[in-house]
């Protein structure tokens, strides 16, 4: 069940960081109110994750698939383009997060 809420965090803090450019710094109330209740929500859900995974597991987690995350919806919603070096970098990330949840230091 951690891991549901470690996926909703990252859920809703890729959704907020990619909403947060609609916010048009910070002059549209109906961007800001889906930034901020999707920080909140984020950390709500991942202290829930942290009550059964050690923090420093849920917080790697948790960067490297909102990183992934938030240019994945960038694409979709803002036509972004990222280049190769960009698509490497992330699937670094991906093989980082998959070495995590493979160690032996934490539980599900």
């Amino acid at each position: 069940m951690y891991w549901v809420f470690l996926l909703m965090g990252v859920a809703a803090e890729a959704v907020s960081h990619v909403v947060l450019k609609a916010t048009d710094g910070f002059s549209k109330p109906g961007a800001i109110a889906v930034v901020l209740l999707g920080h909140l929500s984020a950390f709500l859900f991942l202290a829930y994750a942290m009550k059964g995974m050690p923090v420093g597991v849920v917080h790697a987690l948790w960067a490297g698939m909102a990183i992934v995350g938030v240019n994945l919806l960038s694409i979709l919603l803002y036509r972004q383009h990222l280049d190769f070096m960009t698509w490497l970098g992330m699937g670094f990330i991906v093989a980082g997060v998959v070495v995590v949840n493979l160690g032996q230091g934490h539980s599900h």
